[in-house]
C-alpha cells in the first residue's frame, strides 16, 4: 500500500504532462495543465501531500523516502524556477547513485548491510548472502542511474518520461523477481502457517 501511494505523484506527473496545454478550473481556481513544467508543479505538490501524509500517519519516513522526497523537491523547484528540464533529467540518476552510496556505506557504519535492514524481518539469510545481495543492489543502483541519464539525453521527451514513470518500475520489478531464487529457501513462513502445520502433524 505504501509503495502504491509513493507512486501516485509520478502517475499524476505523467498524466498532467500528457494533456494539451491549457487552463482548467479546479474548485473555482484556474490551474494550468499540460507540458513538462506544469507537470513538475503537480509532481511537487503531490509529493508533499503523499510524503507528508505518510510522515503524519507513521510518525517517520525511512532514509530512502527522505532521499526521494528531497530529490523531488530540489529537482521540481529548480525546474519550475529556471524553466529547465535539466534538473528533472538529473533527479533519477542522482537519487539512484545516492541509494548506491548508502548501500555501500552501510557495511562500514552498521553491523547489518542496508538490504538486511530492509528485508531481514522476513528473510532469515546468513551474513554472506546479505553482503552478496547488498553488493548486487549497489551495482543495480549505479547501473539504473546511468540508464536513466542515457535515456534522458538520448531519447525524445515522450520516451524519456515513459521510461521514467513505467520503465523504472518494470526494471525494478524484474530485478527483485530475479533475486527470489537466491532468497527463497531463507524466507520465513508466517507464524500462522507454522502453527497449522504443527497441528496437522
Amino acid at each position: 500500500m505504501k509503495q502504491f501511494l509513493e507512486y501516485i505523484p509520478l502517475l499524476l506527473f505523467f498524466s498532467v504532462w500528457a494533456m494539451d496545454e491549457r487552463v482548467i478550473s479546479i474548485l473555482g481556481v484556474s490551474v494550468a495543465v499540460g507540458g513538462i513544467f506544469n507537470a513538475a508543479t503537480f509532481l511537487l505538490i503531490a509529493s508533499i501531500c503523499v510524503y507528508g501524509g505518510l510522515f503524519l500517519f507513521a510518525g517517520k519516513l525511512d532514509k530512502f523516502q527522505w532521499i526521494t522526497f528531497v530529490g523531488v523537491i530540489f529537482a521540481c523547484t529548480l525546474t519550475i524556477v529556471f524553466q529547465s528540464v535539466t534538473f528533472l533529467k538529473w533527479k533519477a540518476p542522482v537519487v539512484n547513485w545516492i541509494f548506491a552510496t548508502v548501500f555501500l556505506a552501510s557495511r562500514s557504519f552498521s553491523n547489518k548491510p542496508a538490504i538486511e535492514h530492509m528485508m531481514g524481518h522476513a528473510v532469515n539469510a546468513p551474513k554472506d548472502i546479505w553482503y552478496k545481495l547488498n553488493n548486487i543492489w549497489v551495482i543495480y543502483f549505479i547501473v539504473l542511474g546511468a540508464i536513466n541519464l542515457a535515456v534522458a539525453y538520448s531519447l525524445s521527451e515522450a520516451s524519456w518520461l515513459q521510461f521514467k514513470v513505467f520503465g523504472n518500475l518494470i526494471i525494478t520489478f524484474l530485478f527483485i523477481i530475479g533475486q527470489m531464487p537466491l532468497l527463497a529457501k531463507y524466507i520465513e513462513e508466517p507464524e500462522t502457517n507454522k502453527d497449522i502445520e504443527k497441528e496437522s502433524t
